[in-house]
C-alpha cells in the first residue's frame, strides 16, 4: 500500500519541476479580501447568518452588558456545574458567576475536570464571516485548546472590529503569531458520518453561545 504522505508530496514536486536556485514564487490569485471593511455591519450580518445556520446561539451585546449575558447564558443551561475560563480573561466578564475554574497552563485542570464543568468561556483571535468560523490562537484570554473541546458549552466573546470577511484576511492576522496553536471553530461540534444524521458533541462542545460586542 502506498504512503499518500509520500505521494502527494511527489506530485507536488513533479508540479513544481527541477528544484529553483531560488525560492518558487506561488500564483496567488486568490481573493486576498473582501469587499466590505472589518467590524461593519455587512461583515457582522454576514457572522450573524452564518453561525445561525451552523445552530449556534448569537446574541448582540455592548462592552458593558457583557457580564450579564454570560451570566444568562449560563444560567440558561440549568445547572449548578463550575464554569470554566482561562486565567487570562477578564475578571469582569465572569464576576457574577458563582463557581469559576480557572485554567492556565501552568496549572491546568483535568480533563476530568473539565468534562464535569457546565461551559467554558472564552475570547477570540478572528472571525470570519465568509465561513461563519471563530477562530483561537491560545493567547491568555483564550487559553488551552483542551479548555475549548471537552466542555459541553462554549461561550466566545467577539467583538466587532476582530470580524472579517475573508479567511485570507484571517489569515494574515493569525500568521502574526504563527506558532501560537490555533483552533478553528464553525457552530458546535458535529458529524454526520453515521446515515447522515447530524449528531452534536461528538468531538467538541455540543452548543456554542457567541456573544458579538458591538
Amino acid at each position: 500500500m502506498s504512503d499518500a504522505r509520500t505521494d502527494v508530496l511527489a506530485r507536488i514536486r513533479a508540479a513544481l519541476g527541477p528544484a529553483p536556485q531560488a525560492a518558487v514564487e506561488v500564483p496567488r490569485a486568490y481573493r486576498a479580501a473582501g469587499e466590505h471593511a472589518p467590524g461593519s455591519e455587512a461583515v457582522l450580518h454576514l457572522l450573524e447568518d452564518r453561525l445561525v445556520d451552523y445552530k449556534a446561539h448569537v446574541r448582540r451585546v455592548s462592552a458593558a452588558e457583557v457580564p450579564d449575558a454570560i451570566a444568562q447564558a449560563v444560567a440558561s443551561l440549568g445547572t449548578s456545574a463550575p464554569v470554566v475560563a482561562p486565567d487570562g480573561l477578564d475578571p469582569a466578564w465572569i464576576a457574577g458567576l458563582g463557581d469559576v475554574v480557572l485554567d492556565s497552563r501552568t496549572a491546568p485542570r483535568s480533563n476530568a475536570e473539565l468534562d464535569a464543568s457546565a461551559a467554558v468561556v472564552t475570547a477570540a483571535r478572528v472571525a470570519i464571516a465568509d465561513t461563519g468560523t471563530i477562530v483561537l490562537d491560545g493567547e491568555p484570554d483564550q487559553g488551552r485548546r483542551a479548555i475549548t473541546l471537552v466542555p459541553d458549552t462554549h461561550l466566545c466573546v467577539v467583538r466587532a472590529d476582530q470580524v472579517v470577511q475573508t479567511v485570507p484576511e484571517a489569515v494574515r492576522l493569525l500568521a502574526e503569531h504563527a506558532a501560537r496553536p490555533q483552533t478553528w471553530i464553525s457552530g458546535p461540534s458535529a458529524t454526520s458520518d453515521i446515515e447522515l444524521s447530524r449528531v452534536e458533541g461528538v468531538h467538541g462542545p455540543r452548543s456554542l453561545h457567541v456573544l458579538l460586542v458591538v
